[in-house]
């Protein structure tokens, strides 16, 4: 308020001042307003607030959490997407195997079925063909018999191979299916948390000098 009044004087005082060559009061003499005038007070403006070093402190320690927040949202997100993709490429193929699996079943039981059914046609036969007839048909039988086997044992392993596989597939879906949902909090966490920082220290002054010491502050820390 001071410097207010003081710069309001001065320029008072120099509306008032008269040419040299005009010294002599004349009460009756015309004032020409053009070369009357006075100047217009200087008034400073006040100086901008600055962040102390405590509020300095805070914001930048802030947004060292946010950066190295964003980085590992970041790196939880390729993960995300990394799994994603071996996800989805890895379910056509076993969808297949589901497939080929069950189509292989089916023909198995359709087989037996008729290896049974060629059985009974031996076994009605006996009595009614020779002996060689009967032993080459038996024989025949028994050769569609054992090859069958292999087949059978090789569905079953195939059977609990894919089992095994389609229960890891669920588990690994399941799990990603919640790191999902916990990279879709995160990932809201840290935008609320620097919209908060946006509000509380963004395009704030400061003090160079503090920030200068609050770094140094943070590098010994660190050591």
């Amino acid at each position: 308020m001071k410097r207010f009044l003081i710069s309001l004087a001065a320029a008072a005082a120099v509306g008032v001042i008269l040419p040299a060559h005009a010294q002599t009061a004349n009460p009756a003499a015309k004032v020409d307003p053009k070369n009357n005038k006075v100047g217009k007070p200087v008034v400073e403006k006040p100086k901008e607030k600055l962040m102390t070093r405590d509020e300095l402190r805070v914001c930048m320690k802030s947004n060292q959490e946010n950066e190295a927040e964003a980085r590992a949202v970041k790196a939880m997100e390729t993960s995300y997407n990394e799994e994603h993709t071996k996800l989805l490429a890895e379910k056509p193929v076993l969808t297949k195997r589901s497939e080929a699996l069950v189509a292989e079943v089916t023909q198995i039981k359709q087989d037996r079925e008729a290896l049974i059914k060629y059985g009974d046609e031996i076994k009605a036969k006996a009595g009614k063909a020779d002996k060689d007839e009967m032993k080459k048909l038996q024989d025949d039988y028994q050769a569609r018999a054992t090859a069958m086997d292999p087949r059978i044992e090789a569905a079953n392993k195939a059977k609990d191979a894919y089992i095994v596989d389609s229960k890891s597939f669920d588990a690994r879906i399941e799990a990603h299916n919640k790191v999902r949902e916990e990279l879709s909090a995160r990932i809201d966490k840290h935008m609320d948390a620097a919209d908060d920082w946006k509000a509380s220290c963004a395009n704030k002054k400061y003090d160079e000098a503090d920030e200068i010491a609050i770094k140094k502050e943070f590098a010994a820390a660190a050591k």
